[in-house]
C-alpha cells in the first residue's frame, strides 16, 4: 500500500524508501507499541503468571493426590494379599483339620468293627460249642438208649437203665479219647 501512495502523490520511491514508513507512521508506530507493550507488561503478563501458578499449583495437588492415591492403593493391594496369604493358610489348617478328623473317624470305625467282628466270632464259636455239646449230648442219649433196646432183645430180659447208660457212656468216652 505505501507503493501505491508513493507512485500516487507523483514521487517515485527507490531502494530503501519502499521498505521504511514515512517518519510520523514510524513515531506513532513505536508510541502505539511502546503503550501495547506497556499494558501488555503490566496487565497481561501478571495475569497470565498468575493463571499460568494456578494451573502449576493444580496440575501439582493432582500430581500429589495420584501419588497418595498411588499408595493407598498399594497399601490395599499388600493389606489384600496378606489376607489372601492369611486365608490360604487357614484354608489348609481347615483341609489339615478335615483329614486328622477322618483319619480319627476311619480308625475308630476300623476298630469297632473289629472288635464287633470278634465279639461276632466269640458268640459264633460259643453257639457252636453249645450246639457241639447238645449234639454229642442228644447223641450219647440216643446211643444209650438204641444200645438197652438191642441188648434186652438180645438178651431178651430187661436191663437195668442205669447201669447200662453207665457202660456206654464208658464205651463213648474210650472213643472220645481215640480222635
Amino acid at each position: 500500500m505505501v507503493l501505491v501512495l508513493a507512485v500516487e502523490g507523483g514521487e517515485e520511491a527507490s531502494g530503501i524508501q519502499l521498505l521504511l514508513p514515512a517518519l510520523p507512521e514510524l513515531v506513532w508506530g513505536l508510541i502505539s507499541f511502546a503503550i501495547l507493550a506497556a499494558v501488555v507488561w503490566g496487565f497481561v503478563f501478571p495475569a497470565l503468571g498468575r493463571v499460568l501458578d494456578e494451573r502449576a499449583a493444580k496440575i501439582q495437588g493432582q500430581i500429589e493426590d495420584a501419588d497418595e492415591q498411588r499408595r493407598q492403593a498399594e497399601r490395599l493391594r499388600r493389606q489384600y494379599e496378606e489376607q489372601l496369604a492369611g486365608s490360604r493358610d487357614q484354608a489348609a489348617q481347615i483341609v489339615e483339620e478335615a483329614r486328622r478328623d477322618a483319619e480319627r473317624l476311619r480308625a475308630d470305625t476300623v476298630a469297632r468293627a473289629e472288635a464287633e467282628a470278634e465279639q461276632i466270632v466269640a458268640r459264633a464259636r460259643e453257639d457252636a460249642e453249645s450246639s457241639r455239646a447238645r449234639v454229642v449230648a442228644d447223641l450219647r442219649n440216643q446211643v444209650t438208649l438204641a444200645s438197652v433196646e438191642l441188648a434186652g432183645r438180645i438178651v431178651q430180659r430187661e436191663l437195668d437203665p442205669e447201669r447200662h447208660r453207665a457202660l456206654v457212656d464208658q464205651y463213648i468216652n474210650d472213643l472220645s479219647g481215640l480222635n
